[in-house]
């Protein structure tokens, strides 16, 4: 098999209110060896691109508005890398970097009819709350709900990810930490669950919601949020929550997933950098990446 050609998109805005706007989390995870790793599994590193803001941007104020921007310029990169055959490995600050990912993939046409996505979304929260059902009112809980056009569509807009994704093209992965409303709504529009017994067991539930996705969409785009490990895995974690998957086992899960053809992108998120003292995280997200790889290469 030729080697996999590998893109590594960056998105370091945060959108956080009252925080830092940068996060250094998308840095250390590529600083801290994932080129030679990238490398030692066959793969050829194409580029490594930082998604930024242009200087007309840069007069913008608001730091959700500048993260929607840095995300259309996300989206732009993304879209180019796939258009190439370029597998696109986004490394981001947090969640609120899926809206440039998705858009990204959607841009990959190349014309002005988006691409259909579906979306594997693997977190120990839904992030499925909208200003409406959310107990903390945190932007970071909301990002697969504004990207299903549930709401903040003056970001998801900004964003570039137009039309929003209809809800089937959805399917949750470890989800197991929800809000009392976003749980409600979670059950309302009946988005297909994927259980941390059923990663654990490599399940065929597995590729059967690729399958799934596979049927309604033209292209998967693959989210992790970090926090979807047990805690032992991801020292340092945000929102750490109990009974996760080892990397282990998310990384097989992985491979399970990218063996299918329409599996186009990857994106890793919320790397707690600055919190992982021995690294032992980053070493999880290194396996997860291994994973991703393998299971590209077992479609030969």
């Amino acid at each position: 098999m030729s080697k996999i050609r590998v893109g590594l998109p960056k998105l370091t805005f945060s959108g956080n209110l009252g925080r830092s706007e940068a996060d250094e989390g998308p840095k250390t995870m590529e600083e801290g060896g994932l080129i030679p790793l990238l490398e030692g599994l066959g793969c050829v590193i194409e580029e490594s691109v930082n998604a930024k803001l242009s200087l007309e941007e840069e007069k913008v104020y608001g730091a959700r508005l500048r993260l929607g921007l840095a995300s259309s310029n996300l989206a732009d990169i993304v879209a180019k890398q796939i258009r190439a055959g370029i597998l696109p490995i986004g490394l981001l600050a947090n969640c609120n970097g899926l809206m440039g990912m998705l858009a990204g993939h959607q841009r990959a046409s190349g014309s002005w009819k988006p691409l259909r996505v579906g979306l594997v979304w693997i977190d120990a929260h839904g992030d499925f709350n909208t200003p409406e059902t959310s107990l903390s009112g945190m932007m970071g809980g909301m990002p697969v709900a504004i990207s299903t056009g549930l709401c903040l569509h003056h970001i998801r807009r900004a964003c570039g990810l137009d039309p929003p994704l209809p809800i089937s093209y959805v399917s949750m992965v470890g989800v197991r930490d929800t809000d009392p409303w976003e749980q409600n709504l979670i059950d309302t529009h009946g988005i297909p669950q994927v259980t941390v017994a059923d990663l654990k067991a490599g399940s065929p539930k597995i590729y059967e919601e690729m399958e799934r996705l596979a049927a309604l969409t033209d292209l998967i785009y693959v989210h992790v949020d970090l926090d979807i490990l047990d805690p032992d895995d991801i020292p340092g974690a945000g929102l750490p929550v109990e009974n996760g998957p080892t990397a282990d086992e998310l990384g097989e899960a992985l491979e399970i997933m990218f063996r299918h053809p329409k599996a186009a992108g990857y994106g890793m998120a919320s790397y707690p950098w600055s919190r992982d003292i021995e690294r032992r995280g980053l070493r999880s997200v290194y396996r997860l990446v291994e994973g991703v790889i393998k299971g590209v290469k077992s479609r030969a």
